[in-house]
């Protein structure tokens, strides 16, 4: 089954929209493009606020790990 995880490796932040592009197999530099795009368009709040939500939601990677341990 495949998850949506921050990436560890593609991350300029937290690694939210580099996990988006390898879940859906994108560049994720077009997708920070497109994200910068929505939040010029949006006077930048409810984007950073998405983008905020996310990085709080989204699990890592390493995150996942550590509950299939216990």
């Amino acid at each position: 089954m495949k998850r949506l995880y921050k990436s560890d490796t593609n991350k300029v932040f937290t690694g939210v929209i580099g996990g988006v592009g390898e879940y859906f197999d994108m560049d994720p530099t077009l997708l920070r493009l497109a994200y910068l795009l929505i939040a010029i368009l949006t006077a930048f709040v409810p984007a950073l606020i998405g983008y905020l939500i996310a990085a709080i939601i989204v699990p890592g990677r390493h995150d996942d790990d550590i509950g299939a341990l216990q």
